[in-house]
Order: C-alpha cells, then structure tokens, then sequence
C-alpha cells in the first residue's frame, strides 16, 4: 500500500517520487486512506527511489551516489546470454529459500510468497512473457527485480545467505551437468547410426589408408567402427567428468562463506548433487568443470571433424565411395551440375570455434587470484556456444550417416586395382622362411615391376612371381585375393570378418549399459 500523505511505500524506508501515467493496459490499483486528495485509482505507477539528489535503481545501490555510466552498464551486463540460465537460477533458489526456511532463517510465510513468485515468473519465462533489462545486469538479478515486483519487498529476502558469486557458480554447475547429459545421449544416437551403417556393410570392402595413400584392404564396417570406438571414448569422458560437475558451491557466499546458520548439506539434497565443496575460496572461482566440458568437446569435435574430412573425400568425384543424401547437400548458384557437401564441411570448420572457446577461457583463468573476479563472466558465451555447436553437429550427424549411399562396387574396385595386397606376399615369403626384411625388398622390388609393365600383382604370373623368388608356389593367387587379405587379419581388433563381427557385438552391448 502507498501512503501518499507521508511519501512512504510499505516495506521501504526511502523517501520516493510518484509519477502516474495512463498505459493501456498496464494499469494498476492503488489503495489510498483517506485525505490522499482524490487522486484516481486505477493507474500505472513508477516508484523511484532516492539518494540525495540522484535516483539510483540498482539493488546494489546502497553504496553509490552515481549512476553507472551507461557505456560501463551495456559493456558489463551479461543478461544478453546469461538468460539462458533462467531455469538453472531459479531451480537453484528454489533450493536455496526452502532451505532457509528449514533452517529458521526465514519465516514460513516469507518462503512460500517466494516461491510461489519463482514459480509464476519461471512461468512467465517459458511463455515468453518475461523482459530482461541491461540495467539490471545479469539474470540473477533480473530476476531478483521480478521477483520483488511480483511478490514485494518479501522478495528482497531471497538473497540471505548467498552472493551472486556462489549463486551463479551454482548455475552453471546446474548447466553443464544437464548439458553433459545432453551430449552423452546425442553421442550414442551418432553411434546407433554407425552400427547399423556397419551392419549393412559386413561384407564391404575399400582400401584402408595411410598418408592417404592407399595401403591394406579393410572392411568398411571396420573402417565405420572406428568411430564408434573414438565417440565411446568421448561418452567416456563427459560421463566421468560429471563427477567432478556434481559439486555444489551454494552457500560459500561471495568467497568467505556467511554468518547464518545454512544448511549445505540440504541445499545438496534438494539439488540433487553429490557433495559439497568444501573450500569456500575454491567453490566461487572453481572453473575446471567448465574447462573439462570444453576439453572434452575440443576432442569430440575433432573426431566429428575427422569423419565429416572423410564424407567429404568419399563423396567426391575422385573416390565416389559413397553418396550423401540430397537433404545433406546444397548447389551451387553458378555451377548446375554441382553437389556439395555442405553439412560436413561445415562440421569440420566449425571445429575451430570450439577449440577457441577452450582456449579462450583457460587464457581468462590463468592470471586470476583468488576468489571471484569480473573476468569470470566470460565462462559463459564460450560454453553456450560449444554446446549449441555440438549439439547440432550430433543431430545432423547421425542421420547423415544413416541416409548416405555406399558405392560397394566402387569401393572393391579400388581394392581390386592396386597394390594394397603388397604386405601379404611378404608375409608369405617371411612364413616360409625369408627374413621379413628380406622378403619386403623383394615386394618392393616386385611392385615396381609391375607399375613399369602396367600390371596389378593378380595380373603378374607364377614364372614372374618366381623370377623374383623360388618360394613363390600357385598358391600365391589366392593369397593376393581381396577377400582372403582381409579374412586373414583376424587378430584381436583387425578387419577380419570373425573381429568385425566380434566388435559389431561389443558396440551394441555398450549401447545397451544404461547411462
């Protein structure tokens, strides 16, 4: 209620000026008591509060008797990313004034209005109904300033007992721990699209590379599965990593803890974490959970750029190994015939700006003493953009893959008219005898041979074979067969029909451990 006769606002003890104004739509109801000069009722109102001279609208603003400059406001406000921490801020104080009101800290009613305000402005986030401002900064106290508005001065309650530098610590702990669940499931779809890519192709067989030169036939379902193990790995990595995520630093206060008597503890039960820090001075500047996503998306984006290198070389006119589906490609505005691989080029180039955020953020640490400081506000717009890079990668991914024509025959040709069999003939010189260094001069020798008379090693005869080596015997034609190369490497993890298969059974039974 607003006194107008003595120019005080319930629950303020500042003097205030009034102005009315006639909005459509945004009035509000005023009560007055009587001898308030018959001022109308129903009306918008501003309440500005005043120090000295100068109106000061900040809830910091006790201190000040300036305004902040508006070039210092918009250059260090961070609500302009930082509301995408909306949910994470409220779901964290949430926690936090339910657990003052156990601990007596807060009345029983302040805790309800309180949360029931949280919940409406959360609400009023989602259906898109809430406006952030720069001049209140940050979304903390963005939402601290709806909150009051919403609710009154019961809401200028809800900051006992923390500080924003434990509050927004907090968020992001909440963050990347929902954001590392997100990648570890996007990354087993990539994978489940791998599988079932390689199962179609068991029988498939391309040259397998070195320096990008061709050099031992493999099977493509072997060559596919190569990247289910890397991504495994990856899951591996955010999977551990929220062990060190699942720290919580609310309640250390803005670096030295707080004098009220909090329950951390609850506040970790209520959030659902696995322990608290227990350093106050480590929990508010602590971003190694932070660098450990950007570390472990660094490597997973590598791995997205190394397969998207090769969808690329693969599709091309020169391999023709495969053939991505028309949804995945783009044209040319010049060129009619064209048909480019936009998607995975676009996975590779985009590999840079994730490995400029984790860059980025370990130069900003480096220097910091302890506890909080300004520059940590530049954790955020790092991470939020690795995480949407990365996640659309991963959604694009799978069902690349998924659609992508195999051109079989264009690959065992490749196979076929070539000298990737070369290792086999000395393998079979050295089990007969021949020191293997030996039997790989001869090879040599016999490789170019055949490039000076234009003839692959199936095309040479016994009597030129023999010319070469008297341990050469018939049976030296079937071992140069594609299909006996590949059947041959069957040790552990080799492209032998018996390990591909082995390795197609211990992908689906990791798909299958729960998370």
């Amino acid at each position: 209620m607003l006194n107008h006769k003595h120019g005080k606002f319930q629950g303020w003890n500042r003097p205030v000026q009034v102005f009315f104004t006639c909005l459509p739509g945004r009035e509000k109801t005023v009560k007055y008591p009587e001898g308030c000069g018959g001022l109308p009722c129903s009306l918008h109102f501003l309440i500005l509060l005043q120090q000295e001279e100068m109106t000061l609208s900040k809830l910091w603003g006790g201190r000040f008797t300036k305004e902040t400059n508006q070039l210092v406001e918009t250059y260090t406000a961070s609500i302009g990313y930082d509301q995408r921490l909306a949910f994470e801020d409220i779901e964290g104080s949430l926690a936090h004034v339910q657990m003052l009101g156990e601990c007596g800290i807060l009345p029983e009613n302040d805790v309800e209005q309180i949360k029931a305000g949280l919940r409406k402005i959360a609400e009023k986030i989602k259906n898109g109904e809430a406006a952030f401002t720069v001049e209140n900064e940050d979304i903390h106290m963005n939402i601290e300033k709806m909150l009051m508005d919403e609710i009154g001065p019961a809401g200028g309650k809800l900051h006992t007992g923390r500080s924003r530098n434990d509050q927004v610590a907090t968020d992001m702990h909440l963050y990347v721990r929902k954001t590392t669940k997100e990648m570890i499931r996007l990354i087993a779809l990539v994978q489940e699209a791998i599988v079932t890519k390689a199962k179609e192709n068991k029988e498939t067989m391309m040259p397998g590379y070195t320096h990008l030169q061709r050099a031992q036939p493999v099977l493509f379902a072997h060559h596919l599965l190569a990247y289910f193990w890397m991504l495994e790995r990856d899951k591996e990595r955010f999977s551990d990593s929220l062990k060190r995520t699942d720290w919580l630093p609310l309640g250390a206060g803005a670096l030295a803890g707080t004098t009220f008597p909090i329950d951390r503890e609850r506040t970790r039960e209520l959030l659902g974490f696995s322990r608290i820090y227990p350093n106050s001075l480590d929990a508010v500047s602590d971003r190694d959970f932070v660098l450990e996503f950007l570390a472990n998306a660094a490597i997973l984006m590598t791995h997205i750029s190394r397969l998207s290198e090769e969808l690329v070389l693969w599709s091309s006119q020169e391999f023709q190994f495969i053939e991505l589906d028309d949804s995945f490609c783009t044209g040319s505005s010049i060129m009619p015939q064209k048909k480019n691989p936009d998607v995975p080029e676009l996975l590779r180039g985009k590999t840079g700006r994730v490995f400029g955020n984790l860059i980025g953020l370990l130069t900003v640490l480096k220097g910091l003493p302890l506890a909080y400081n300004k520059d940590m506000q530049e954790d955020k717009e790092g991470i939020f953009d690795t995480a949407d890079t990365l996640q659309g990668a991963l959604k694009l991914l799978a069902p690349m893959i998924e659609t992508m024509k195999v051109n079989r025959e264009k690959m065992f040709r490749a196979v076929s008219n070539d000298y990737a069999n070369a290792t086999d003939i000395a393998d079979y010189l050295a089990k007969k005898g021949l020191p293997f260094r030996e039997a790989h001069a001869v090879i040599g020798q016999i490789v170019l041979y055949g490039i000076q008379h234009g003839k692959y090693l199936l095309d040479l005869t016994l009597d030129e074979y023999q010319s070469f080596s008297p341990l050469f015997e018939a049976d030296i034609f079937e071992v140069l067969k594609p299909e006996h190369v590949v059947k041959m490497r069957n040790s552990a993890g080799g492209t032998g029909h018996a390990q591909v298969a082995a390795q197609l059974q211990m992908a689906e039974k990791q798909l299958r451990k729960p998370d």
